[in-house]
């Protein structure tokens, strides 16, 4: 059985996606980085737990609040840089 190939896009140039990340920004109907600049990681987080039905894993806000802030400034971080600001906000 062969794996199928690696899906291709210029969001994989981003520091935080990875082909699983790729696949929920497709889910979003997210393509583009320039898609990202008006996004919020509150509304793709909450937006991808009703597509899929299923509560995501925190820790997917803070890779959708890195991937933003990437698509924004250029400035390229860590997702967990994010955890913090996740984690005061609640």
């Amino acid at each position: 059985m062969t794996k199928p190939a690696p899906l291709k896009s210029e969001l994989l140039s981003l520091m935080n996606v990875s082909q699983a990340m790729l696949k929920d920004l497709q889910l979003l109907d997210i393509h583009s980085i320039s898609q990202l600049k008006n996004q919020t990681p509150d509304h793709l987080y909450e937006k991808l737990q009703q597509l899929t039905g299923v509560r995501q894993d925190p820790c997917v806000w803070d890779v959708f609040a890195a991937i933003i802030h990437e698509a924004t400034t250029g400035e390229k971080l860590p997702w967990w840089n994010w955890s913090k600001i996740r984690k005061n906000k609640s």
